[in-house]
């Protein structure tokens, strides 16, 4: 089979890896792809939001099966449109993808399904948003409605600083059109949970958890990023929790969606919040989280192929899907100053691999036959180990052999989840 995957992240980087385990993989092709990608696929020159060229493509590459991975493509319809040109596909169609193109959508579909979320208020209006931060509780969030490359969340401490949040957004347009409309929720506590899952419209199959690390400095200090590194599985998500989130949020979201005539195949993530209350959804995403993939592929068991096609064909209750009870730990290596402002452009030297270590590429760019640094979030080294603290000390081990002008990484990855073994969470 020759298979199409859109992005260009160490997500992709990841997906294809564990793609090319199949067999009946031959030629995978990734747009646009990047340098550190090219080693093992074929990239082409054509942006993944480029949706007419991206079907061009396949036509003229004789492409059997695609794998939409990022949110923008799948919000702006690239699997209706590589559906209606004869290509199977694995993402959610332009209708279901709402559920995480629009935060608004996503918590109006929860209240009138009763799915466990932070209480909220929607505003398209600047002044109706202004005066209820005034009295609202505190610590509250303010989010854009539509996709903002993750950055859309504002957790604000002072009324000031709400104010200052719901203007940037609405006034001052900083993430465009996606903060023409703000959702204001109530600030949610305690240990956050990611579960990805995939779901061909009616079975639902979660996937080891994992605990993303989002802000840029050790011990959880400095800006939000895209993530700096995870861990799987996530020690608070017992067996008890999953069974209630089950219950409680991923099979009612799902016949949600197909009740709303929305049904959604792919990759479904939930982001959780283990609150006094019980659990919790902080918010959806339509697709693989991105680094959360890089600890959780390493763990499945079997083809990602073979599962991907019987998400697309509706057939997931008679697939088998397994994961190993090892763990896996993913350091990100960023440039200096992301994600604000970074040079690009240094060499990156690579070690070789031993079994159970990968090297996801991320933000790098091939030039003059070598690969150079080309992103902010650069390259994710993940190891699998029998333990979470082997994993941990793997993975730093490993990021320690890769060296790039610039490079800096957490290093405090996984450091919360040994805290929670320790107390038996």
């Amino acid at each position: 089979m020759n298979i199409l995957v859109i992005g260009g992240g160490g997500r992709e980087h990841a997906i294809i890896r564990k793609l090319k385990e199949d067999p009946r993989a031959e030629t995978i092709y990734a747009l646009p792809g990047n340098g550190g990608i090219a080693a093992g696929a074929v990239c082409g020159g054509v942006g993944a939001c480029d949706i007419p060229g991206m079907v061009d493509f396949a036509k003229a590459h004789a492409v059997d099966f695609v794998v939409v991975a990022p949110d923008d493509p799948l919000v702006l319809g690239a699997v209706d449109a590589f559906t209606a040109a004869g290509f199977p596909c694995f993402g959610p169609r332009k209708d279901a993808a709402a559920i995480e193109g629009s935060k608004v959508f996503a918590k109006e579909l929860m209240k009138k399904y009763h799915i466990p979320t932070a209480a909220y208020e929607v505003f398209s209006d600047l002044a109706a948003a202004l005066d209820y931060v005034e009295h609202c509780p505190l610590p509250t969030v303010v989010k854009a409605d539509g996709l903002a490359l993750g950055k859309g969340v504002l957790i604000c401490e002072t009324r000031e600083a709400a104010r200052e949040a719901v203007r940037s957004m609405m006034e001052g347009r900083i993430f465009g059109e996606s903060g023409a409309r703000v959702v204001i929720e109530e600030f949610l506590t305690g240990p956050e949970v990611s579960v990805l899952s995939f779901t061909d419209g009616e079975t639902v199959v979660p996937m080891v958890s994992s605990m993303d690390h989002k802000r840029a400095l050790d011990g959880d200090q400095g800006l939000n990023t895209g993530g700096m590194g995870t861990v799987a599985p996530n020690p608070y998500y017992t067996p008890e929790i999953a069974a209630a989130c089950m219950e409680a949020i991923f099979l009612p979201t799902i016949q949600a969606m197909r009740a709303e005539g929305r049904p959604f195949q792919g990759c479904l993530y939930f982001g959780l919040m283990l609150t006094a209350d019980g659990p919790k959804v902080i918010e959806y995403n339509c697709r693989f989280g991105d680094p959360e993939t890089q600890v959780v592929l390493p763990l499945l068991e079997g083809s990602l192929l073979e599962i991907m096609l019987a998400v697309s064909e509706g057939r997931l209750a008679d697939t088998a899907v397994r994961f190993s009870g090892k763990s896996a730990c993913c350091v990100i290596l960023a440039s200096q100053g992301y994600p604000q402002t970074y040079e690009k452009g240094f060499p990156i030297s690579l070690p070789e691999t031993g079994a159970d270590e990968h090297i996801y590429i991320a933000g790098a760019a091939e030039k003059d036959g070598r690969l150079v640094t080309s992103g902010g979030r650069v390259l994710g080294a993940t190891a699998v180990a029998d333990t979470l603290p082997a994993a941990i000390e793997r993975a730093y081990a490993l990021a320690g052999r890769i060296h790039f002008d610039n490079a800096y990484c957490r290093r405090d990855i996984g450091q919360r989840a040994l805290q929670a073994m320790k107390e038996g969470a």
